[in-house]
């Protein structure tokens, strides 16, 4: 399919005006095409050509001006419109389309435990034209108004409130100017909770067979719900700009949730069937406050192209973990931002396919796509958090209050952003902009401790470009309690500095960067790091920890730290750690990367060992039931690190560990995974666990722990399901794709290295970029680190062509193989040759 340039958009753009969409859809058509008619009443500003979008199974009929054009002139998506004359126009275009199972489109899912089926659109960047005809870019905004047949018993869910009228057709009321991208429909006998706030209708829906679990945490949903609105209205001049506001909870959804105005869509995994932390009711709510942001930025006020994606994730991203943070129970976001989010955007901000927050130029849609990543989500956040500990919260909140005032209802560039910005400063926004958001890369700050008199001074050494304002925190030993760390001082610093700033004694640790409000790798002072690796989990502060933990996983990744160290230190301090996102993100990194990766497999027999012992050190320290999120966190890596089956095979036979928790379909299903990978079970055993679970989260586990079997017959069958046919959903197809490679088995599955390449770029080409980006980070054989993948890799980008989705993907995948490799002191064969030269 083609894919649409910048340059076509602006002509488009320049030419049209696109007033109202009357959209029909029929889904009572069958199972594998719905129905979609479309009108569109639009303007030419001159006489010209142009074209409209659409992917349909089949083309029934199209009208200009009530004139017929050829369906058969459809080429490549798109249907050519010419020899238009200047003035009004409307268009009907009457087709079939596809329903998909990539979660792209039309997404069709029928839930395996009950047979309810149920519908939804992602329409994200171009994918509108798989479900109507459409001017598809983001600044030729329309009204959109929606009618949708629907079977018996199903409720239609839209961007403005519905209604089923007599003729059994659910009419959805016009939108005010919308984007294409933002148009969702979504239908099937939901579970709703309904209720009204503000004088607005909420609303919260999820499959039938979710209803429990969803009404258990209903309250939940909506008290953050109605809290961030209520912080929002107090930030925002600008009031809520639509007619309802619903959360639809859908099945195999590719993201987290998706900004649609007045319907925001969430993957389904956010309703809990089984238990789960605090910290993970913490990330549902910031993410329900990051797609309420968007219903101002992004949806209020839109980017005029995808070069400025960063403008919509960015500030839903800052303005999502702030608000929480504000207005929840829920105090700590900023301290899983450090330590997850913050670190996904160092590592994508140091490989090759680094971009800069702001890119100068975004050439078409395929290039934006691959955007939506590390650096417009966290990095970008992170800019902004910097940016408002810059600007003052006050005059921040006013330029962005002025730029809702100037472009509401419209769209606006990176230059309206800045111009609005600085309408409320006398600092120089424009040259903070060319600083943080057109330059690529992280800056390492180091602090530098100068001693005269008994008395120290401090300087920061920044290997890097940008100006930052932090904090540092000074730290000495609790004389009553050595184990302790107390905090004397934090010091605002600008850097570059214009002089050393004086510190008094030398504090036992000093942290830059204390508080984590600027982005950049920080590092230790010599007499600094000797107090982290023995006092680290002494620090009062998780936000503080978080920036420790994140600068020594740095330090891993860039050859400074042996990875045997960094396991000694969470050996150490996380047994005594009381923040569920600080115990997760590390114990992530040391068994994700670390153990998998990081390590030689000689030597990761004894990193799993160690991971154990540190995971039975925190089941000891819950036994008391005074920490059942901890407690759970210890079980679900216990059971990921175990390298002999009989103590979580005997959980399974028990239902339940030792002094609790109950092993939950996802524990269980965790512990058959690791027992499948250590061939302590069998497809019996798999298909009996399926039966006692058959949903949908039981089928992906069931796919999960046939792939894992150490069993050739085994592999095959999940590779052919795999890269063979096009029968498996995206989420099954990463289920499988997730079982598949294991450390353990590398003997087992070696020959599969090398027809991944080839496969996986055939595969991308037939199933589109949710499959391809799926390829690329679930099924490459990540495990294999060793110069043979990366040399077949390296071959696979420069000749088999594969589609962008899947390049990009791939050329991330090896930069961090070949980090893997650096890390390990394994040097590729181009950089033994550059040594040599």
């Amino acid at each position: 399919m083609s894919v649409l340039t910048r340059d076509e958009a602006q002509l488009r753009a320049q030419l049209l005006d696109v007033h109202r969409y009357k959209v029909e859809l029929d889904l009572t058509t069958g199972d594998e095409t719905f129905d979609s008619r479309t009108v569109i009443r639009f303007t030419a500003r001159s006489a010209g050509d142009t074209f409209v979008e659409l992917k349909p199974a089949e083309l029934r009929a199209v009208t200009l001006d009530g004139e017929p054009l050829d369906p058969e002139s459809l080429d490549d998506g798109r249907l050519p419109l010419k020899n238009l004359s200047a003035g009004e126009h409307e268009l009907h275009v009457d087709a079939a389309m596809r329903y998909s199972r990539t979660g792209e489109g039309m997404h069709r899912f029928t839930d395996p435990s009950d047979g309810e089926t149920y519908v939804y659109t992602q329409m994200f960047m171009d994918d509108v034209q798989r479900v109507l005809a459409a001017f598809d870019q983001p600044d030729l905004k329309a009204v959109f108004e929606v009618s949708v047949r629907a079977p018996e018993g199903w409720t239609v869910l839209a961007n403005g409130i519905t209604e089923q009228r007599a003729d059994g057709v659910w009419h959805a009321a016009p939108t005010p100017l919308i984007s294409t991208y933002l148009v969702a429909v979504a239908a099937g006998p939901w579970h709703s909770v309904r209720t009204e706030h503000r004088g607005l209708p909420f609303g919260i829906h999820c499959r039938r067979s979710l209803a429990p679990h969803l009404e258990a945490d209903a309250e939940e949903i909506l008290d953050v719900t109605r809290a961030c609105f209520d912080r929002y209205h107090e930030k925002f001049e600008e009031p809520y700009p639509f007619d309802s506001y619903d959360q639809a909870f859908v099945p195999e959804f590719n993201a987290g949730a998706m900004e649609n105005p007045g319907l925001v869509t969430f993957r389904d995994e956010f309703v809990y069937r089984s238990a789960v932390t605090d910290a993970e009711r913490e990330t549902r709510a910031m993410v329900i406050a990051h797609e309420m942001a968007h219903m101002w930025f992004g949806d209020l006020v839109t980017l005029k192209w995808w070069d400025d994606i960063w403008l919509n994730e960015s500030f839903a991203e800052y303005m999502g973990y702030q608000t929480t943070a504000e207005a929840t129970r829920f105090t700590g976001p900023w301290t899983e931002f450090g330590v997850t989010r913050k670190a996904w955007g160092y590592d994508a901000d140091q490989r090759p396919t680094t971009h800069p927050v702001a890119p100068e130029k975004v050439d078409d849609t395929a290039s934006a796509l691959l955007n939506f990543d590390g650096i417009s989500y966290a990095k970008g956040a992170s800019a902004l958090r910097q940016l408002a500990a810059w600007l003052g919260e006050k005059d921040f909140l006013a330029g962005i209050n002025t730029h809702f005032a100037r472009h509401r209802f419209g769209n606006a560039t990176l230059a309206d952003f800045i111009d609005s910005l600085a309408s409320a400063t006398e600092r120089d926004v424009p040259a903070w902009a060319d600083s943080w958001l057109r330059t690529t890369g992280v800056d390492k700050l180091t602090p530098v401790v100068a001693s005269a008199d008994g008395t120290c001074a401090l300087t920061v050494d920044r290997a890097g470009s940008r100006p930052h304002r932090l904090t540092a925190g000074l730290y000495d030993h609790d004389v009553a309690d050595e184990g302790r760390l107390v905090l004397r001082e934090r010091l605002e610093l600008d850097v570059p500095q214009p002089d050393p700033q004086p510190i008094g004694k030398r504090p036992a640790l000093l942290v830059l960067n204390d508080g984590d409000l600027t982005y950049a790798k920080i590092r230790f002072d010599t007499e600094s790091f000797e107090t982290v690796r023995t006092g680290l989990s002494g620090l009062p502060d998780p936000l503080t920890r978080a920036v420790v933990w994140n600068a020594l996983r740095d330090a891993v990744r860039d050859g400074e730290l042996a990875p045997a160290a960094y396991l000694e230190t969470a050996r150490a301090h996380l047994p005594r750690e009381t923040d569920l996102a600080l115990v997760q993100g590390v114990l992530a990194f040391a068994s994700g990367q670390i153990a998998d990766q990081y390590l030689r497999p000689e030597d990761r027999p004894a990193a799993l060992a160690t991971l154990t012992a540190l995971c039975r050190d925190l089941l000891r320290r819950t036994e008391d039931g005074d920490h059942p999120g901890l407690r759970l966190l210890a079980v679900r890596h216990l059971i990921g690190v175990a390298a002999h089956p009989d103590t979580i095979a005997a959980w399974l036979a028990d239902g339940t560990v030792p002094g609790g928790p109950e092993l939950d379909p996802e524990l269980r299903w965790r512990v058959l995974g690791r027992l499948a990978v250590l061939g302590a079970t069998d497809e019996a055993a798999i298909a009996a666990e399926l039966e006692r679970d058959p949903s949908a989260t039981g089928q992906e586990g069931a796919a999960r722990c046939r792939a894992a079997l150490p069993d050739p017959e085994a592999k095959r069958t999940a590779w052919e399901a795999m890269f063979a046919g096009d029968d498996l959903s995206n989420y099954l197809f990463t289920a499988t794709a997730q079982g598949f490679w294991q450390p353990e088995q590398a003997d087992l599955v070696r020959e599969y290295v090398p027809r991944f390449y080839a496969d996986a770029v055939a595969l991308s080409a037939r199933r589109g970029p949710a499959i391809a980006q799926a390829a690329g980070r679930w099924a490459f054989p990540a495990h294999a680190v060793d110069t043979e993948n990366l040399r077949l890799g390296e071959a696979c980008l420069q000749g088999a062509d594969p589609t962008p989705a899947l390049r990009r993907t791939l050329a991330d995948r090896l930069d961090d193989l070949a980090r893997a490799l650096r890390v390990r002191g394994e040097e590729t064969r181009e950089a033994q040759a550059a040594r040599a030269e």
